[in-house]
């Protein structure tokens, strides 16, 4: 009888090889199914997630438009700038500005102007290419009100806004037809905020309707002194004007400087010696003051033209 022949442990392994070498063909098609599919996982993803501001995209600085919306913030302290710009320089960017996507490429800058400032600085600075690209998160706002409530957010989260450039944006949003009047943007922009400080940023909106450009330094004007500028402006129609002709002839070099000439504008008028009722001011350098025995008119605007007007007027007047 014919013995039969053992299988060893090293042939074994062969056939186990050869076994996995010629796997049936339904395995690699499973494999690639696979593949395939955990790949359109990703992409998926990958879109939902860019789609919905969740993905960090290195965008070139040129393609985005920090004009794309008025900012809220009117400028950038210096000191401030050079403290984030050697920031970046040290450690690169570490938060994400916010960006809508616009047509051919383009991006409008939601928020984030400072640290998109900072980099364009740096990057003209050193010219290094790895300061050429900003770290963005894609937003999709529904309506221009949610963009610049988003803008108006982060800025008061990270930074904090004064009393005047609070009232500007929602002034400036109105004006860009972002909302219909004024109570609605402070509601629209401040709605989280009290109804105290929303009646604050209201009382401001006639300060910066009447001073944006003429006042150097804004965004320093206290709480205390731009409320007592936006009652005194009520009170009198030709304060504003009158105040803005003197910042403008004057261009104060500080802060100290540009609220003095303001707190002097807010001072009640000396009263004239003698008695009487005191100076009252028709238009811009041309004043009268009444007494029991007639009027006295005085002022630059008193020129020899208008005395010869007064006077015949006065001659022919019965």
């Amino acid at each position: 009888m014919a013995k039969r022949k053992r299988l060893t442990p090293a042939r074994i392994g062969l056939w186990e090889e050869d076994a996995q070498i010629s796997a049936p063909p339904i395995a690699h098609v499973t494999g690639d199914a696979s593949t395939v599919s955990a790949l359109e996982e990703v992409t998926a993803e990958l879109t939902r997630a860019r789609a919905e501001g969740r993905l960090v995209q290195a965008l070139a600085l040129d393609s985005v438009d920090a004009g794309y919306l008025v900012r809220d913030r009117i400028l950038a302290d210096d000191d401030d700038l050079k403290a984030l710009v050697d920031s970046l320089r040290a450690r690169g960017q570490q938060t994400p500005i916010e960006v809508v996507a616009l047509e051919e490429g383009r991006y409008g800058l939601i928020s984030g102007w400072r640290r998109l400032a900072a980099l364009r600085k740096l990057h003209r600075e050193t010219g290094e290419e790895s300061f050429s690209l900003v770290q963005a998160l894609l937003r999709s706002p529904e309506t221009a009100s949610d963009a610049y409530l988003a803008m108006v957010e982060e800025n008061e989260i990270r930074v904090g806004l004064s009393y005047f450039e609070r009232a500007r944006i929602a002034l400036k949003a109105v004006e860009q037809g972002v909302f219909p009047d004024k109570r609605a943007a402070l509601q629209g922009l401040f709605g989280s905020a009290s109804r105290a400080r929303r009646s604050k940023i209201g009382s401001f909106m006639p300060v910066v309707a009447a001073l944006d450009g003429a006042l150097r330094f804004p965004a320093s004007l206290t709480e205390r002194l731009g409320l007592r500028l936006a009652k005194a402006m009520e009170e009198s129609d030709l304060l504003a004007e009158r105040l803005k002709s003197t910042l403008l002839a004057t261009a104060p070099d500080s802060i100290e400087a540009e609220q003095a000439l303001i707190s002097k504008a807010l001072a009640p008028a000396p009263k004239p010696r003698g008695g009487g009722s005191g100076m009252r001011e028709l238009r811009p350098g041309l004043s009268v003051r009444e007494t029991a025995s007639g009027l006295t008119i005085s002022g630059a605007a008193l020129t020899p033209g208008l005395k010869a007007q007064l006077i015949a007027w006065l001659e022919t007047s019965r």
